[in-house]
């Protein structure tokens, strides 16, 4: 049978790719020949992936929570994946750094829009009880959480609001590190001390923050805005897709939390804690926290009503329309 023209110009250039690199093509050809046909479910380890939602009780609801969480977690990495290019790009490209917001805040829409599951899709008498086998796991211990915020600013933007008159942008990193805000988020009333969930937290995750802190200094997302050009900066949908982000990543998505941890953990004046003993009442409130990725593109007045107009809304039913 005779070889097409085609055929015969893609087998020349893989013949001078794999001579550049030292390797020899008939080998590689061999390869191929003896090669299975791929799959679907082999590609993406359908059975594996399937195999993963291991409950720890009888309930069935259970495994809705399991799985929940682990699709969040694949979509926090997808947003790591284009965080790291952005850090990466080197064009500063308007166009380029507004696709890769756009895909960020398509990420942070699927998985807020979704959390009906979390909130109206679970039965609140078996959450009650398959809760109490997690102790003292806690999704508060979401590391790649952790990691999109690091990418994302200075770690000065992310102390708690109490913590910054007490340090600056020029404290050391572990200083900064050292208060965070999340980490008043997992502190015993009682006693003050640190929760065994944010100890475990701290102790099997410190070392790899801290690696991505150093690796990331004055190279934050943020800090990449702030040294582009002028009219990159000032590219109005930038900064529209930049807004976005911060309000999907700092309060819609804490909102959505918020709305599960009352729908399931609060019932007439009965307040229950959460797994691993998190303050979730003072902890997940983003008019608290007030963590802003891009501090400059809002306004003063915006800064300090962070959050509050959209809790209102969505909890007192009397400022609802």
């Amino acid at each position: 049978m005779a070889i097409s023209t085609d055929i015969e110009r893609q087998v020349d250039q893989l013949e001078e790719k794999y001579k550049n690199s030292g390797q020899d093509l008939s080998s590689y050809l061999d390869g191929l020949l003896y090669a299975k046909y791929l799959t679907y479910w082999d590609y993406i380890h359908l059975d594996t992936l399937l195999s993963l939602q291991i409950t720890r009780t009888h309930f069935p609801d259970e495994t809705i929570f399991i799985s929940y969480h682990q699709i969040t977690e694949l979509y926090f990495k997808l947003i790591i994946h284009e965080q790291k290019q952005i850090i990466d790009d080197k064009q500063h490209n308007a166009e380029f750094l507004i696709q890769k917001m756009e895909r960020i805040n398509s990420y942070y829409k699927i998985m807020i829009n979704s959390f009906r599951v979390m909130i109206n899709g679970l039965d609140r008498e078996q959450f009650l009880k398959y809760r109490m086998t997690l102790l003292p796991a806690s999704g508060f211990q979401s590391a790649q959480f952790r990691m999109i915020e690091l990418y994302a600013t200075p770690l000065y933007n992310l102390l708690a609001p109490l913590e910054k008159g007490n340090f600056s942008v020029n404290s050391s990193l572990d200083e900064l590190y050292e208060n965070i805000y999340w980490k008043k988020g997992a502190i015993d009333h009682s006693t003050g001390e640190k929760t065994l969930t944010l100890k475990q937290f701290e102790y099997r995750y410190t070392p790899r923050f801290m690696r991505i802190a150093k690796e990331v200094q004055g190279g934050t997302i943020y800090d990449k805005f702030l040294k582009l050009p002028a009219e990159v900066k000032e590219n109005e949908l930038l900064i529209d897709v930049m807004r976005q982000l911060d309000v999907n990543a700092n309060v819609n998505w804490n909102l959505m939390h918020m709305g599960v941890a009352y729908k399931h953990l609060s019932k007439n004046e009965l307040t229950i804690d959460s797994t691993g003993g998190t303050n979730w009442k003072e902890f997940l409130p983003p008019s608290f926290q007030k963590i802003i990725f891009f501090p400059e593109i809002w306004s003063e007045e915006e800064k300090a009503d962070w959050g509050k107009q959209w809790v209102e809304h969505m909890f007192n039913p009397q400022t609802k329309n």
